[in-house]
């Protein structure tokens, strides 16, 4: 017979990896991870919370690897991690990536990348990728206008995150 510590030990195993990976994510994030466990994972993030895993913020309903993460959160990754949700069902593996991608992800066998492009940094971003084109990209802009300045390889399409998590894609015709 499986003890609850069997029964939940993996998802815990994988909120622990999730939060630490990816520094600071909202609780809502946390339970798309594992839909239908909704109650479960309030009760383990409890736990993990009070063994002192990761640090809460009622206030903001943020999730952080620990309170600096809470302080300076990079909200780009988190816009970028709802982007993420979108795929999750189909997802093979998924992982923090360095600059300018803030996600790779493996999703029916191919590769992405989600690529966050801040306002005003539509040059840098174009720059930084202009030469790697080994994987499908995910443009996460902040306002539709932002893609006409754009000049990436390997372009899938286009994004934007608003504030409550809900996503709006764009393709360039």
């Amino acid at each position: 017979m499986k003890t609850r510590e069997d029964m939940y030990s993996n998802e815990a195993k994988e909120i622990v990896r999730v939060i630490t990976l990816y520094k600071t994510l909202t609780s809502e994030q946390v339970y798309r991870l594992f839909p239908g466990k909704e109650s479960s994972i309030k009760n383990l993030l409890s736990v993990l919370i009070r063994q002192g895993r990761f640090f809460y913020n009622p206030t903001t309903g943020r999730l952080s690897a620990n309170q600096e993460c809470e302080s300076n959160p990079d909200m780009g990754m988190i816009a970028a991690f709802w982007v993420l949700l979108d795929f999750i069902a189909r997802v093979e593996y998924h992982t923090a990536s360095d600059f300018p991608v803030k996600i790779s992800f493996f999703c029916d066998g191919e590769m992405y990348e989600i690529i966050h492009v801040p306002y005003g940094q539509e040059i840098l971003i174009g720059h930084a990728v202009s030469c790697k084109e080994e994987a499908r990209r995910i443009i996460l802009v902040e306002s539709p206008e932002q893609i006409e300045t754009l000049h990436i390889p390997g372009v899938s399409g286009f994004c934007t995150v608003g504030s409550d998590g809900s996503t709006c894609y764009y393709k360039l015709e």
